[in-house]
């Protein structure tokens, strides 16, 4: 008896190693294994076919953004639209038919910053990758980080733009530079570095460690001009620079008499350098003075 039992266990063991293995990727290294494994079982990525990933092969800018929303779970729960958003509104050569349109569509709704007239097809360069990471990463809160600076050995080949959101990617510990210091940001990246940095981003975030992002309270006055308009000013209030700003995106006119103004705000941005003089950001617009004045950010549309 004692033998039989012995055999079952092995023989569960082994099935069990089998099993595990099966869904594995036989061509994914060790050093990646765990990153590949863990965003293929939450459906962020997918191999080629059942066995093999190619990490060694390269990954599209289309490749990335589907791979950056999806990993940190970024979406328009939140939003409401008066019309369907279609990626057709945002960018010049991404079709609304193509299969990576709504993650387009999300990306731009979340604040990331991509250009108009992206190349969806173009293959990503680090550089570029770890910069859309990270500002994907910060808009799902605020991370304590360490400030100081790592020396990068080849920083005169980052774009300028990028410079702050690498030296962050490298603190934040997702990214590493070489034995030698260089971080390489013109070189094309792979598939299996691009799921080890969303991996370690999404651990980062299911770390706990964001703290709430803070909601701006934006004061708004409306003042009589005549007896026909009324001029509606918002305010954030004084800042220490220029790079902060709030604009008006709309005015939506209720049946009930309410004029709702949307308005989105603007901070600075961490790669540019700006003079330090206290600045109201304000912004002003015009309403007739038969309608009651609201506001709501831009995307809150109910």
């Amino acid at each position: 008896m004692k033998k039989i039992a012995t055999i079952t266990a092995a023989t569960l063991l082994i099935s069990s190693l089998s099993f595990s293995s099966a869904f594995a990727f036989s061509d994914v290294d060790a050093a990646q294994s765990e990153a590949v494994s863990a965003l293929k079982d939450r459906g962020v990525v997918s191999g080629i076919d059942n066995e093999h990933f190619v990490p060694k092969g390269k990954i599209s800018y289309a490749q990335s953004v589907q791979m950056i929303v999806k990993g940190l779970n970024l979406n328009l729960d939140t939003l409401r639209f008066v019309k369907q958003p279609l990626a057709s509104d945002s960018y010049s050569n991404v079709p609304n038919d193509a299969w990576y349109a709504n993650a387009f569509i999300i990306a731009h709704y979340n604040g990331l910053e991509i250009p108009k007239d992206v190349n969806p097809n173009a293959v990503i360069t680090r550089e570029q990758f770890g910069d859309l990471l990270v500002r994907a990463l910060e808009k799902k809160g605020n991370f304590p980080l360490i400030k100081m600076f790592i020396q990068v050995k080849d920083e005169e080949q980052i774009t300028p733009g990028y410079q702050g959101s690498l030296q962050r990617l490298l603190l934040y510990k997702i990214a590493a530079l070489d034995s030698n210091g260089n971080f390489y940001p013109k070189s094309e990246l792979t598939r299996g570095e691009a799921a080890s940095w969303v991996y370690k981003a999404m651990r980062k975030l299911d770390g706990n460690t964001a703290l709430p992002a803070p909601v701006e309270q934006v004061a708004v006055t409306v003042e009589k001009v005549n007896d026909n308009v009324n001029k509606v000013t918002l305010t954030r209030g004084e800042k220490p620079n220029a790079g902060y700003g709030i604009a008006i995106t709309g005015i939506r006119f209720e049946q009930d008499g309410r004029a709702v103004v949307t308005y989105t705000l603007r901070d600075p941005k961490p790669d540019e350098m700006y003079a330090d003089v206290i600045t109201e950001a304000k912004t002003v617009t015009y309403v007739s003075a038969n309608y009651k004045v609201e506001t709501e950010p831009a995307g809150d549309a109910k």
